[in-house]
């Protein structure tokens, strides 16, 4: 789903506001998801899942074209784990 198809849902199921209104809306929504991630903090939405960063350790690997050894830094990543609820819709979808 894209952000347009998220906000022209949201819309059809609001009609009373402006679409741009709404799109603003889940704009600031994300906007707020991404800085409480850059700042490491956990995102819960509830029904839905929990977002959170993890570090991922540096390491060494062996490129496999030229074999040579490369050492890999330390990075961060998003985690994401669905909760209960979601998880039961998505078993049921099948």
């Amino acid at each position: 789903m894209l952000k347009r198809e998220l906000v022209n849902a949201v819309s059809a199921q609001l009609g009373d506001y402006y679409k741009q209104d709404i799109a603003q809306a889940v704009e600031i929504i994300l906007e707020e998801i991404a800085q409480a991630l850059a700042e490491e903090r956990r995102v819960e939405i509830r029904g839905f899942g929990s977002f959170s960063v993890r570090t991922r350790k540096p390491r060494t690997t062996k490129n496999p074209k030229t074999g040579k050894m490369m050492n890999i830094p330390e990075r961060k990543t998003l985690h994401f784990t669905m909760s209960k609820s979601l998880k039961e819709v998505l078993i049921q979808a099948d």
